[in-house]
């Protein structure tokens, strides 16, 4: 089959686009996939990534088999005024409920308008492209209500006559469980409304999410519509030693072999808490020198130019920590592992894994904000390597890890970094000396299979191949599947 993505993420690397490759290679490799998907990764509106509207980045690293849409639609305001027109429809969406009829229909119109601009860019696309199947990732939340309208118009003039197929929206995160602020004020509504269109409501859609309780939230939207429950599908980290590629980057980027390296599996951006990593490496640095021990680098995956200001802040903060010179801003981990224009390696989420677990590292995985994570896969990915993981509070770690998990909880007041800190060093020291696989290792990669179990999506895959043999529209004049 067919398939194309659209991701309503407005940027080129991130941990979701790497659970989106896991997907297509395993449905590649089921032969169920062709392996050329069309993506669309929302570049073209996401304003509140400014780095990337509307065209995003002259170059990343993508898998052979993803072909990323450059282009933005036709349209005909200035980019800065077509950047304030979809923030302002975005907070007018959140606060719905305090805007009066007047102000109500002037928002349905700015959507609509949007919308008219869309639904043909996407008909066009999805014809060009002739798609099976469209796999829709978080384009429910209200980042752009427009284009999230546009996209279930042009679903429905292209599946909506019977034609096999259809769009599958995949939800990493919705309204209740993602409580992202920006300016003291709440992103997104807590509930959808009238101007945010849910899946649901027609034969040729499918709804999956990632855990049981972004489900049940779901099937309050559309007179119980429960979605398909699907885990995210976990990298395979090959054991073994490093190969060249990995020891090239580690020349490139200054990194002493002797020393453990930390992984920051997350985003620059705030809720991320990338601060508290910082923090941490700096108490581990103090123990380790103490103890005459080679102090660890940290490695931190988000792209700067996610949000500036931010990145700017943790600079600062890291000089003040004294970790400058151990901490690597990667600047954005590729959803797979290229050489840059320069020639230099950079290095995929799989490839990192085993740079950290050829070391002796860990993963600090330390969100500052309890209720925007809806999974958090650093422990997950931690697991997959056979590495120790310390992480913060958040109010999904125990229904997606339960209580089994073996790991550092990190509290952030001084003692508690400390004792992190400590426990961690720990907890690297006893993984060094295990001549086998450590035992809270063997734990948590039972936890992990249990709680991801890595052929979830197999059938999911399947199905949608076989959908394809029903009866209808199925080839165009030249006896192709249109």
């Amino acid at each position: 089959m067919r398939l194309a993505v659209v991701c309503c993420d407005g940027v080129p690397v991130s941990g979701l686009l790497t659970v989106l490759r896991n997907v297509v290679e395993r449905g590649i490799a089921l032969g169920a996939v062709e392996p050329e998907v069309h993506a669309d990764l929302g570049y073209s509106w996401r304003p509140d990534k400014p780095c990337f509207f509307p065209t995003g980045p002259t170059a990343a690293g993508y898998p052979s088999w993803m072909r990323v849409c450059d282009q933005a639609p036709p349209v005909r305001l200035p980019a800065a005024e077509l950047a304030s027109r979809f923030l302002s429809i975005r907070d007018r969406v959140a606060e719905a409920h305090q805007l009066g009829a007047d102000e109500r229909d002037v928002l349905r119109g700015d959507i609509d308008e949007i919308a008219r601009t869309y639904r043909p860019y996407f008909t066009a696309w999805l014809e060009e492209h002739r798609v099976d199947w469209l796999i829709a990732v978080n384009m429910t939340l209200s980042d752009a209500p427009g284009v999230t309208l546009a996209l279930h118009q042009a679903a429905e003039a292209r599946w909506g006559s019977g034609r096999p197929g259809g769009i599958v929206f995949w939800d990493h995160d919705l309204f209740d469980s993602c409580s992202v602020h920006e300016n003291a004020r709440r992103v997104y509504p807590l509930t959808p409304n009238e101007f945010t269109p849910v899946p649901g409501r027609r034969a040729d859609e499918r709804w999956v999410v990632i855990t049981e309780k972004l489900a049940s939230e779901a099937a309050t939207y559309t007179a119980g519509v429960k979605p398909d429950v699907l885990t995210n599908l976990l990298p395979h980290v090959p054991p073994g030693p490093l190969e060249p590629r990995h020891l090239a980057f580690m020349a490139e980027n200054g990194l002493d072999s002797d020393r453990p390296v930390l992984l920051a599996p997350a985003r620059i951006f705030r809720p991320k808490g990338i601060e508290i990593a910082l923090t941490l490496l700096a108490e581990i640095r103090e123990q380790s020198l103490a103890g005459g021990e080679p102090p660890p680098y940290l490695l931190v995956f988000g792209q700067l130019d996610e949000d500036p200001a931010y990145a700017a802040e943790l600079h600062e903060h890291a000089h003040r920590c004294g970790v400058a010179d151990d901490v690597l801003f990667l600047d954005g981990v590729p959803v797979a592992t290229f050489r840059d224009a320069r020639g230099r390696w950079r290095l995929d989420e799989v490839d990192l894994l085993r740079l950290a677990a050829a070391d002796g590292g860990a993963v600090l995985f330390t969100p500052s904000q309890p209720d925007v994570e809806s999974v958090g896969l650093g422990p997950a990915l931690a697991a997959q390597a056979g590495i120790p993981c310390a992480y913060t509070a958040y109010d999904a770690f125990t229904a997606v890890y339960g209580d089994r998990f073996r790991g550092v909880h990190v509290s952030t007041d001084p003692e508690g970094l400390a004792a992190a800190a400590t426990a961690l060093r720990a907890a690297m020291h006893a993984r060094r000396r295990s001549t086998g696989r450590y035992a809270e290792d063997v734990v948590n990669q039972a936890v992990v299979e249990e709680r991801f179990p890595p052929d979830a999506w197999d059938g999911f895959l399947l199905e949608l191949a076989d959908a394809l043999a029903a009866p209808g529209p199925l080839t165009n004049e030249a006896g192709e599947r249109a």
